[in-house]
């Protein structure tokens, strides 16, 4: 094994080397400087630009490590208000200053001498930046932030206690894989009525949500805040219809292979009824997959499994793990949910997750670190912009990976018939996954297209769009309530609206970069890594070109790659 390098942050020539962020006043004149300098030659404009990325950079850095602090404790006073600090006195500046230096880019006479891949892309996102800027909507995107961050301590704040023993909701949803169908059921009402405690509050707050991002919208001249966000997120490759035509597709093409394997499980488990605790047992009744027991052990198998795929790879994750960039495991008073946060100025992320011992978590940390594989990959990029590139292509780095790696899943499992039972339970997953995100995303679609709609009108749109994707064999007789209240735990509708879609888009993508890596190894994974470190310095469609597959989500394309999953999934049962 090679002696690792550990990345060394860049010089701060602008910034200089020993700054460090205390208060406004103090970063204000490095605006001021970019603002009023006068630019004379493309030399000087691209110098600009570095100095610019220099000062992003940084105050990147700083704010995911603030957020990072508070999500892995958030009963944390200090680190609540830490990140609140920016959010309240450092973001509202950095809104008023960006926009101005965006005009004062888009303004230059020198622009159109900037020869170097990525700036078409950047300068596109500048000019919608610009477009839906106003100054009215800086106090309002403050208090969106500070509302948002609260979804993520009610949901870590919640726990139960089963057999004497109070756990996080994620662990003891592995006891839904019991099989025993009573301490599942047990497990699953108890989780139910845990979450359905806090329903109100988290209704209240995704209305105080709505309303204020509807007035976002329509204070910058959009109908609603879907719109909006459109053009926020800078969709340029696809339009609403386009979303709702994938809708149209996954319910013609996915949504009775949903049906099937309902009713699959329901005969191999013998029941009268499937019931929504039913559905993370082994449908053979065996023991739950168990691929690691500790974050150490995870960490450690998903390192070699890395570096069977590639040893470069696998060193990533050593270079995280020897700078204590990984938080793995679930525990009380944690933040949901499992992320990869950029490290702008180190370019060496961090990996956020609540790992109990379930093949969930496994994949959960290899998506992980897909992200953060193309995170290593862009770090040198010259500008902070071309290597964030949209969620759409971002997603395609993570979701591939989960394939990429399953030749190597021995690492996790001795025993050949759990590793062919890993597969198919993750293939299945993907099955499951392009309905799901129909489901979320139609939803955010009648959210914000109805914005003055009653808690009752939002549990009946809700109900009617489940089921539209949902299959038709469970039996959900006498649980009403949990069922209008699934939409609850899905964080992106609180923290990230509208950041969904993408994971349906990109599916599909890891699908295409499986299929080409299974007919040739080598050229499908350089593939993956061709596209991945273009960054976001060409569109969407050329980065998925770079990967040999197209970006495409019709009916005909996406009943191509489900009907290739079946076969594989043929090839394991």
């Amino acid at each position: 094994m090679s002696a690792l390098t550990i990345p060394q942050r860049p010089p701060r020539p602008f910034l200089g080397e020993e700054f460090s962020l205390t208060t406004w006043e103090q970063l204000q004149p490095f605006y001021e400087n970019l603002k009023n300098r006068v630019i004379e030659s493309t030399d000087e404009l691209r110098q600009w630009f570095l100095d610019k990325s220099e000062l992003e950079s940084y105050l990147s850095e700083n704010f995911a490590w603030r957020y990072i602090r508070m999500t892995c404790d958030t009963s944390s006073e200090q680190y609540q208000q830490e990140f609140n600090d920016f959010v309240e006195n450092f973001q509202p500046q950095l809104s008023t200053y960006g926009n101005e230096l965006d005009k004062k880019a888009l303004d230059s006479p020198f622009l159109s001498e900037l020869k170097d891949q990525g700036f078409e892309v950047a300068l596109r996102g500048m000019k919608k930046a610009i477009e839906i800027f106003r100054e009215e909507n800086i106090p309002l995107q403050t208090q969106i932030q500070t509302e948002q961050a609260k979804y993520g301590a009610i949901i870590g704040a919640m726990t139960v206690t089963i057999n004497g023993e109070e756990m996080t909701l994620q662990k003891a949803s592995d006891i839904l894989q019991s099989t025993d169908r009573a301490v599942r059921e047990e497990a699953w009402q108890q989780i139910q009525t845990r979450r359905l405690a806090d329903k109100d509050t988290l209704d209240q707050l995704l209305n105080s949500l709505r309303d204020l991002r509807h007035e976002v919208a329509t204070n910058a001249g959009f109908a609603n805040f879907r719109d909006y966000m459109f053009a926020a997120l800078g969709r340029f490759d696809y339009t609403p219809q386009d979303c709702f035509n994938f809708h149209e597709s996954v319910a013609e093409a996915v949504v009775p292979m949903l049906n099937d394997m309902a009713q699959e499980r329901k005969e191999a488990l013998a029941l009268e009824a499937l019931r929504p605790w039913d559905f993370k047992v082994d449908p053979q009744n065996r023991p739950p997959l168990k691929p690691f027991s500790t974050g150490e052990e995870l960490l450690e198998k998903t390192i070699t499994c890395f570096t069977n795929l590639d040893p470069q790879l696998g060193d990533y994750l050593r270079i995280m793990k020897a700078m204590g960039h990984l938080d793995l495991e679930s525990r009380k008073g944690k933040a949901p949910g499992g992320y990869n946060y950029p490290l702008e100025e180190i370019g060496v992320p961090f990996i956020f997750m609540n790992a109990t011992s379930n093949l969930r978590d496994l994949v959960t940390l290899l998506h992980e670190g897909g992200h953060a594989v193309h995170n290593f990959v862009t770090r040198d990029l010259m500008l902070n912009s071309f290597k964030n590139p949209p969620a759409e292509v971002a997603e395609l780095a993570s979701m591939s990976m989960e394939l990429l790696t399953m030749d190597y899943w021995d690492v996790f499992f001795d025993n050949e018939d759990d590793l062919r039972r890993a597969k198919i339970q993750h293939l299945e997953s993907i099955i499951e996954t392009l309905p799901w995100v129909a489901t979320i995303d139609k939803f955010q679609h009648w959210l914000y297209e109805n914005p003055t709609h009653t808690v009752e009108q939002r549990q009946a749109a809700w109900l009617t769009v489940y089921e539209q994707f949902s299959d038709s064999i469970t039996d959900w007789n006498g649980l009403d309530d949990a069922k209008k209240y699934i939409w609850q735990k899905q964080l992106h509708i609180y923290e990230v609206p509208f950041y969904y879609i993408e994971y349906g888009m990109a599916q599909l993508g890891a699908v295409g970069v499986w299929r080409n890596y299974k007919q040739n190894p080598q050229k499908g994974l350089e593939g993956y890594l061709n596209a991945l470190k273009l960054g976001y310095t060409v569109p969407i469609s050329q980065i998925y070109a770079a990967a040999n597959i197209p970006f495409d989500f019709s009916k005909g394309y996406i009943t191509e790659l489900m009907n290739f999953v079946k076969e594989e999934l043929s090839k394991l049962k």
